[in-house]
């Protein structure tokens, strides 16, 4: 039998839940939604203790062989927008189990992103924005009186606005480090709002139907006060991967290297392209490898099982990175087979996503938020990953 949960009602915000599952706290989860969503897409933590039963199995009440299953500790209802969950709390309390239903669902869930900034040795201000539904990332970089946003979210373009203003700057530019398949894009929306949206040069070949205030080739330098970021161009993942050094000291490396993780190299060409794509990834990362070790990587995701850095922020230094993934130092062809042997579904929606980002359909927030439902997986598995040459 389950204990209460200290709430006076009978739901929690998903910033309370994050707050109590991040502070490792035992949590009961009982997801109600459909065993093959919920099998792709959930809520993880170390002290989570979940069980899955549809909601519809529960609607006549909770069979006895239910309550025996469920998870100890304080118990949350899951479903995909509140409704249902509500519904079942109270099948639950006709049982004599106290629970509650987790504010809005998985829909809550996916609305919470978080700001914390980087501890690092530069004249800038560089913070990372963490979507923990999808584990997607991005940076804000502020310097002086300007600030630029990289790798901007559609659904959270206001947010961006705001942290730049109460840090006394103004949102001068917005930059993509590829053409995304996980999310919509916010560059086109900001740039619309007066900052300059900006894409790489091999971005813009692969078709978009729309021209972005500036293109960006390698070796060009985006200015934001008197902070210098330098654009290197990194492909692999994408033909238009680039990556952004900040001030010498942080490299945005999007999806081309993560600090757990690389790059998936088919979600541009598919499976044919695959192999050509992981060899150009390889020759990349070989030469990002000659850079200091001390630099900090700052990539575009990270995973449910992803470490974070002393600051809070989903980070490593260079040198990090070499020793969580010896495959780095492999030879290109076995780097590439242990890439192509072990890839993750495709992210959810990919192909519709990829065309909304490069302007050949119309989406809207609310729409957006629809397709982005779901892990990203735009980074190979970690596992197959730590192998020696």
């Amino acid at each position: 039998m389950t204990t209460a949960i200290d709430t006076t009602a009978d739901i929690i915000a998903p910033e309370r839940l994050r707050e109590r599952i991040e502070a490792g706290e035992s949590i009961g989860l009982l997801d109600v939604r459909a065993p093959d969503t919920a099998e792709e897409w959930r809520i993880n933590g170390d002290s989570i203790e979940y069980l899955n039963v549809p909601y519809y199995e529960l609607l006549d009440g909770v069979p006895e062989s239910v309550l025996a299953d469920l998870p100890e500790g304080p118990l949350v209802v899951v479903c995909a927008k509140g409704e249902s969950s509500e519904l079942i709390v109270e099948q639950l309390a006709d049982a004599g189990v106290d629970a509650v239903s987790l504010d809005r669902g998985m829909r809550g869930w996916a609305d919470l992103y978080d700001y914390s900034e980087l501890a690092v040795d530069t004249d800038a201000t560089v913070a990372q924005y963490h979507r923990p539904s999808s584990g997607c990332l991005g940076y804000l970089v502020v310097a002086g009186d300007e600030a630029v946003v990289v790798d901007p979210l559609l659904a959270f373009v206001d947010t961006y606005e705001q942290d730049a203003r109460a840090l006394g700057a103004e949102l001068v530019a917005a930059v993509d480090t590829h053409i995304h398949a996980d999310h919509i894009s916010g560059v086109r929306e900001l740039s619309a709002r007066g900052s300059e949206g900006m894409l790489p040069e091999p971005a813009v070949a692969r078709g978009t139907t729309f021209d972005p205030d500036r293109t960006l080739a390698n070796g060009d330098a985006i200015i934001v006060g008197e902070t210098m970021i330098e654009v290197l161009y990194t492909p692999g993942h994408t033909s238009g991967m680039t990556s952004l050094l900040v001030d010498g000291r942080v490299l945005l490396t999007g999806d081309g290297l993560f600090v757990d993780s690389v790059a998936r190299p088919d979600l541009e060409d598919g499976d044919d392209g695959a192999p050509g794509a992981a060899r150009q990834l390889y020759e990349t990362l070989q030469e990002l490898l000659e850079l200091d070790d001390d630099v900090v990587i700052a990539p575009a995701h990270a995973s449910d099982g992803t470490p974070r850095c002393a600051d809070g922020t989903y980070t490593a230094t260079l040198g990090t990175v070499r020793e969580r993934l010896p495959i780095l130092e492999a030879a290109r062809e076995t780097f590439v087979d242990r890439v192509l042997a072990d890839m993750p579904p495709r992210p959810a929606n990919y192909e519709t996503i990829i065309d909304t980002n490069l302007g050949r359909a119309d989406t809207d927030r609310t729409e957006a938020l629809t397709m982005e439902l779901g892990p990203n997986n735009c980074a190979a598995s970690a596992g197959g990953l730590e192998a020696d040459d």
